[in-house]
């Protein structure tokens, strides 16, 4: 069994030519699986996007920015969405949870079938102003394979990503996590030319995690040979910040129209936040509730407009939009 303890570092190497990101993310995946009730061939697929936007997230210099990897693509799973942040929380679903494939020849999970072709969109939250979209075909499905096409397309970074989740034969997760490695510009031939070699003789990531291997460890072993400085450690988890306000005000853009068809129907209803499975339940009480603080809001907006009207003709108003005497 892999070491549990879920955590992401940050590295450089060969003398700074190589940046490096390794995770090991066993209880996170396995909290999703449990939150969306995936089948084998999902959580593989889920698991390898979480791991990739944690590490992607780490690249992200704005402590309050996001990033959220997106493929969606013909495949039976028809699509997967992880956002992870530079705090190393990460939450994440997909379109179709309960998908039953043939393994591969090989006897892995096929996830480039079940992912299928379609587009990869990578979406930065920079800060509230700024927003970067990149977007690729998908290429293999298998996620690592398109994150790596994703920086050498999108970024112009060469780059080379690697990701694996082990399924036990009782569907929980064994292992999972990764790694991405990024040539910097003052990269040598020789540098090149020794990280491919060592990329084509690599395990597999999961081979490697479910010996209990750090991500230190991790990286040592796919940059056999050259020097390797940790530079930051930071623990990560899977964590959704839905909140039972959220999803009220949620309810409250809907409209009231929809809003009142749910009232009219006199029962409780329940809601689930996609990203993490999580249910609310609102009780036709609640629902009135939100319907009244709707009307409110509205009788507010017309009546501040009916104030700045009177003010751009001319006439002061009061706080009801009536005229005020001139002393």
């Amino acid at each position: 069994m892999a070491d549990t303890r879920d955590y992401m570092v940050r590295a450089m190497a060969a003398g700074r030519e190589l940046r490096a990101f390794a995770v090991t993310s066993r209880d996170l995946v396995e909290t999703a699986r449990q939150a969306h009730g995936t089948t084998p061939v999902v959580t593989a697929a889920l698991g390898r996007t979480l791991s990739g936007a944690l590490m992607m997230s780490s690249m992200l210099k704005d402590p309050d920015g996001l990033i959220t990897v997106q493929f969606k693509g013909d495949g039976p799973i028809g699509g997967i969405t992880a956002t992870a942040d530079a705090h190393g929380n990460v939450k994440g679903y997909p379109v179709q949870p309960l998908v039953a494939l043939p393994s591969r020849p090989d006897h892995h999970l096929d996830v480039g079938r079940a992912v299928g072709k379609g587009t990869l969109t990578v979406i930065r939250d920079i800060d509230r102003d700024h927003t970067y979209n990149g977007q690729i075909a998908i290429h293999s499905g298998e996620i690592a394979d398109d994150l790596t096409y994703y920086f050498a397309e999108s970024e112009q970074i060469p780059s080379s990503v690697g990701l694996g989740v082990k399924v036990e034969k009782d569907c929980t997760v064994g292992a999972a996590g990764g790694f991405i490695i990024q040539l910097m510009p003052q990269a040598s031939e020789e540098t090149i030319a020794r990280l491919e070699d060592n990329l084509r003789t690599c395990r597999y990531v999961t081979d490697i995690l479910d010996e209990g291997r750090t991500p230190e460890e991790l990286l040592q072993e796919v940059l056999k040979g050259f020097s390797l400085e940790i530079t930051e450690t930071l623990p990560v988890r899977f964590h959704c910040s839905c909140s039972r306000d959220r999803v009220a005000r949620a309810l409250k853009l809907i409209g009231r129209k929809e809003l009142q068809e749910l009232i009219d129907e006199k029962k409780p209803q329940e809601l689930r936040c996609h990203f993490c499975g999580k249910r609310y339940t609102f009780s036709t009480a609640e629902l009135e509730d939100l319907r009244d603080e709707l009307d409110a809001e509205r009788k507010a907006r017309e009546e501040g407009a009916k104030a700045a009207d009177a003010r751009e003709a001319g006439s002061p108003a009061g706080p009801a939009g009536e005229e005020v005497p001139s002393k």
